[in-house]
């Protein structure tokens, strides 16, 4: 079925937000869009409004598109589009309609190191534009798959917040299981240590193979750099993948699953647990827990200390994270059955938690295969 086409500009306004990003702060109230693929949160608002949001520049690499409808703020580089009449234009529409086409848009885009979506280009882009009618039943069928993937997260979000503070009851406040019978000796619980970061882990590095040389990039091996990093604990999915010759010339080891990747420079400070086997780059570290020291129990002792990893990092450009800042970590080693039996409590909550990104990695691949189909109005609806 042909549809008709109009121009963005007769069908929506398009303005940008004003917030300097540097005002942004964590544990806001309301969420804080940048051109970043994430979002930082932000005490105040300026819009209460349904709108899509599009970053006007992709220094990240990529063009980030959120739907959003409620109270937020916005980067003064981000685009705001609002429909100018609801019985032509549905909000949740223009959404699905311009995913396909942020390829196009960085196409277009001006800039060397840093490309920008300038207003003229989206004034003039021509939307397909289908009934009202039409427009609902393409959303309800699509955001049927969004809600569902939005659903996944919330509840990831309080299955890492229970590890995490499960963590800090056992470890840092001191309350674990037959605390009242112990004593405490030095500030830590009688048969524990106080020892560094750098003495209970391994501080393991990455490299960069030419990329000047094709035949070492595209492979099937995913690339970790801090690009990647998400706030969510696994990473299943990289921007940039290396051959099996490209891991070769790479001064970076194939990572095992699970292994633990720390940004050390750029947004220093971000961990991230491997859901499949990954190569890394120079900017991050890998780390591992000696002895008896087992993964998710690192991982949470990690997110506890984080704070203070982006307290002590050095550098004149970029802060950063070098090897000797692990030695400055101060680290408390529980009595190895208190660690035991933390590891079997969380194990089954990042079970949780990898199972819910796999489903959600299905529902998007399932919902990007039948948007353009939509799109186009190959299926009628």
């Amino acid at each position: 079925m042909k549809w008709s086409t109009r121009k963005l500009v007769d069908l929506c306004s398009i303005r940008t937000g004003k917030l300097n990003s540097n005002q942004a702060v964590e544990n806001g109230e309301y969420p804080f869009f940048t051109c970043a693929p994430e979002t930082l949160r932000i005490n105040k608002f300026s819009f209460d409004t349904e709108a899509v949001l599009l970053a006007g520049n992709n220094a990240a690499g990529v063009y980030p598109l959120k739907y959003y409808k409620g109270k937020f703020d916005a980067y003064q580089r981000t685009y705001l589009f609002e429909t100018l009449d609801e019985n032509i234009l549905n909000v949740r529409y223009l959404y699905y309609a311009l995913i396909p086409v942020l390829g196009y848009f960085q196409s277009v885009s001006i800039g060397a190191s840093t490309q920008y979506l300038t207003k003229p280009v989206l004034d003039n882009f021509e939307l397909p534009l289908p009934s009202i009618r039409v427009q609902q039943k393409i959303t309800n069928i699509l955001s049927a798959y969004d809600d569902q993937m939005e659903n996944n997260l919330k509840r990831i979000a309080l299955l890492e917040e229970s590890a995490r503070l499960l963590y800090l009851e056992w470890f840092v406040r001191l309350r674990f299981p037959g605390h009242e019978h112990t004593r405490i000796v030095d500030g830590v619980p009688e048969g524990w240590e106080m020892t560094t970061a750098y003495e209970v882990m391994e501080v393991l590095s990455g490299g960069t193979p030419k990329t000047s040389e094709p035949e070492y990039w595209d492979g099937e091996i995913p690339f970790y750099t801090p690009k990647d990093a998400m706030r969510c604990c696994y990473i299943l999915e990289t921007e940039k993948t290396l051959t099996e010759k490209g891991l070769y010339k790479c001064n970076s080891r194939l990572y095992p699953k699970n292994t633990i990747f720390i940004t050390a420079r750029g947004t220093v400070g971000n961990l991230n647990l491997a859901q499949r086997p990954m190569a890394m780059n120079q900017s991050c570290y890998a780390l591992r827990g000696k002895g008896e020291i087992p993964t998710f129990y690192l991982f949470c002792a990690l997110q506890a200390a984080v704070d203070q990893f982006k307290q002590r990092a050095v550098g004149a450009v970029f802060d950063a994270i070098i090897v000797d800042t692990f030695k400055l970590i101060p680290f408390v080693w529980p009595a190895t059955k208190y660690i035991s039996v933390f590891e079997e409590q969380v194990q089954p909550i990042f079970r949780q938690v990898e199972n819910l990104l796999l489903q959600n990695q299905k529902l998007k691949q399932s919902r990007d295969l039948l948007l353009p189909r939509l799109m186009s109005g190959e299926i009628e609806v």
